[in-house]
This record gives structure tokens, C-alpha cells and sequence, in this order.
């Protein structure tokens, strides 16, 4: 399973938000993943993480979960082990969605939000929503394998308004530009 080339290693995701003001219903975000095989890199996903889910093989996992964005710091964590992934997948997409339940929300609707792709003390990508505020779902990410084996990001912060379901089921058709 290894990869024989140089590039991504364990690469965590790290998404913190403010809690909801007194009174207001729960503010709650997740991250999700989607992986794609050689076969297929843009069709469907061979299977997606989030909230409740960990990938078959366990190399990626969602280490840390809210449902509120209560606590200090990044209040939920995904981690994606490239260097253990097998080699039939040639692509993971990586976003955000708003659960609109009970009330219907954008990124422009949360304080304080933001994410951190880290590898190690590297820090891949940071983003704070702000060219998605009128989106209740994002794309972050795309992480493509090369020809030596490894493992690329490429920054994809696109919105959507499609609903979690539909948003995970879409977030990887659209290419790297």
C-alpha cells in the first residue's frame, strides 16, 4: 500500500466554528471526504467519510467530532493517511457542509469559522469562508496521486447550496482548473 514516489504523508483537516448564541438552535458543520479510483477519478465516490462513517481500510478517520462548535480551537478533525491508501485510488475530495436543520444556514451565517489542512507542522491550506459566504457547502481540496505514487493537494474552495446528501455525492465531479 505504500507509495514509492515523494509527496503526502497524514494529512489532518481541522475545522473550528463558534457555538450558536443563546437561544439560537445548534450551529453544526462537518467535514466530509470522498475517494475516487484510477478507474473512475470523476464519477462516483467509492465511498465517503464524515460525520459517522471511517473509510473500510481505516486511513482516514474522523478523530474529532461537534455538533455545536463548543470547545477551544479546531472542534472537529478529520486525518487521511495518503501513505497508507491503497493504490487503486487516484483521488480524495475534501469539503465542508452545513447541516440546514433546523434552521437553514450559509458560511456567511458563522462566526469565527475557518479550516486548516495540515501536514505535520506544514500547514496546506487555511481558509476562513469568506469566497463561499452565501454557500451551505464547500469543496476545500483535491489530493490527486502522481506517477511516481504520490500524493498532490490542490486547493478547490468552491461553494454550493446543494444539501449535505446531495453536496457529498457532487463535490468531486467538478476538475482542478
Amino acid at each position: 500500500m505504500a507509495h514509492h514516489g515523494s509527496g503526502l504523508g497524514k494529512v489532518e483537516v481541522r475545522l473550528k466554528w463558534d457555538p450558536s448564541p443563546l437561544g439560537e438552535s445548534p450551529r453544526h458543520l462537518d467535514i466530509v471526504a470522498a475517494t475516487y479510483t484510477a478507474d473512475d477519478p470523476y464519477g462516483e465516490p467509492d465511498y465517503i467519510v464524515h460525520w459517522d462513517s471511517r473509510s473500510p481500510d481505516g486511513t482516514i478517520n474522523m478523530n474529532r467530532h461537534s455538533k455545536t462548535g463548543m470547545g477551544f480551537g479546531f472542534v472537529e478533525v478529520m486525518s487521511l493517511e495518503f501513505d497508507r491508501l491503497a493504490e487503486r485510488f487516484a483521488r480524495v475530495v475534501v469539503g465542508v457542509v452545513i447541516h440546514q436543520e433546523p434552521d437553514p444556514r450559509t458560511f456567511g451565517d458563522m462566526s469565527n469559522a475557518g479550516i486548516l489542512i495540515v501536514e505535520g507542522y506544514r500547514e496546506l491550506l487555511v481558509e476562513d469562508f469568506t469566497a463561499v459566504s452565501g454557500a451551505t457547502a464547500t469543496t476545500l481540496a483535491e489530493f490527486l496521486r502522481d506517477d511516481t505514487g504520490g500524493w498532490r493537494m490542490h486547493p478547490m474552495v468552491r461553494g454550493s447550496d446543494n444539501d449535505p446528501a446531495g453536496f457529498m455525492t457532487e463535490m468531486g465531479s467538478v476538475r482542478h482548473a
